[in-house]
């Protein structure tokens, strides 16, 4: 845990003591406590798992981050044919297994709508359990470790939840399951709705109260309204975007520029809007907190020293990526969501240097430890390991 001492010198070096005394009241002249909405150190959430290191939103990859400390595991939750909740990032299921080897599910390869774009694939909502299981799992992103591959099974909701609890007890300490409601719409659509069988399976683990240890996400709003209806659990509004420009501005364009219930009511608000003063005390009617995508907190823009149009490659490699952008001073967004009493759980942390902008000089940690001094209550990480080293510091 930060020192007093650590703490206070990092916020005046960032010039964020005023954000965090107005963003945690006496947080930042208490010892022992984070600039945080509660005073207690930040989360730290298993993004899909271990990400960074195992495939996916696969038991091993959600045990692998409960071993690396991580606080919660994050399974995005879809539907099969038959209506059993299992764990994909996406419906569509191309990328993350090895579906498409399969001859006996050839035939299967389609063309659906998802939130409005077109995508060609397979679809958990074509398979029953019993063929899902058959497949599995592969590391999605080319850079990381392909050994993995062909070796796990995809995972239900329930056997995540058992994981949690299981290998929490065998750690002494309490793991919490985070779950995204993927694509709410989408699955209305298949008459598959996933609202009320989240709910269901929730309540067999007693999962019904604030204080439970599970938090359930969403980009869309309209669910998490209906959610909030039927269920105390803590609830997160998710904010996306779909690009960020060069001068570290988050770009809006569909299916990312806003919610997709929003989209499909003609609402002109976007994510940005979300995030404005106004924005945050509507999400407080029906949201416990937010996850945004952490270029809405620390925006970091290009160079061109040289004026002749085109971004400077600051580290001599030939490319152009996160290590060519400086960091901004931070936005208000989590002083301003603390104002409204929402937590603030930013997106994505992984480790790799092509994503770690210039100023962190290719140490992971240390951007983990820029977004603490901030006051986030928590990070989305592929590489939990890091983010609960870089907390502890």
């Amino acid at each position: 845990m930060y020192s007093l001492r650590i703490l206070t010198a990092g916020l005046a070096a960032a010039g964020l003591l005023g954000l965090a005394a107005c963003a945690g009241g006496s947080t930042a002249a208490t010892p022992g406590r984070y600039p945080t909405l509660d005073g207690k150190a930040p989360l730290v959430i298993g993004h899909r798992g271990a990400s960074g290191y195992l495939p996916e939103h696969t038991l091993e990859s959600y045990k692998r981050a409960i071993e690396l400390g991580a606080d919660f595991i994050e399974p995005d939750v879809v539907a099969t044919k038959d209506g059993e909740l299992v764990v994909r990032h996406e419906p569509n299921i191309t990328a993350t297994t090895d579906v498409s080897t399969r001859p006996e599910f050839a035939s299967r390869k389609t063309t659906r709508q998802v939130d409005g774009v077109a995508e060609t694939g397979w679809f958990t909502t074509d398979l029953t359990l019993a063929e899902l299981k058959t497949l599995r799992a592969k590391q999605p992103m080319a850079e990381r470790d392909q050994s993995h591959n062909g070796k796990y099974a995809i995972p239900t909701l329930r056997e995540v939840l058992a994981l949690a609890r299981s290998e929490g007890a065998r750690a002494g300490r309490t793991v919490g399951v985070y779950p995204e409601t993927k694509h709410p719409t989408y699955h209305v659509n298949a008459g598959l709705a996933l609202e009320d069988r989240l709910l269901a399976l929730l309540a067999e683990y007693g999962y019904t109260a604030k204080n439970s240890p599970v938090i359930v996400q969403s980009f869309e709003v309209a669910n998490l309204k209906y959610l909030r209806s039927k269920t105390a659990v803590r609830l997160v509004q998710l904010i996306d975007g779909d690009g960020v420009d060069a001068q570290g501005r988050v770009t809006l364009k569909p299916p990312f520029d806003k919610p997709y219930d929003f989209a499909l009511a003609n609402n002109s608000r976007t994510f940005a809007d979300l995030l404005t003063p106004a924005g945050l005390k509507e999400i407080k009617t029906y949201a416990d907190g937010i996850g945004p995508w952490k270029a809405y907190l620390l925006q970091a823009r290009q160079v061109d020293a040289n004026g002749d149009g085109k971004p400077d490659d600051l580290n001599g490699d030939g490319l152009i990526d996160e290590r060519d952008r400086v960091l901004l001073p931070p936005t208000p967004v989590v002083r301003d969501a603390h104002a409204a009493g929402l937590f603030v759980h930013p997106f994505t942390f992984r480790s790799e240097a092509k994503r770690l902008v210039s100023d962190y000089r290719g140490d992971a940690a240390a951007e983990y430890r820029k977004f603490f001094e901030m006051g986030v209550d928590g990070v989305f990480s592929d590489f939990p390991d890091t983010a609960v080293k870089a907390r502890a510091r």
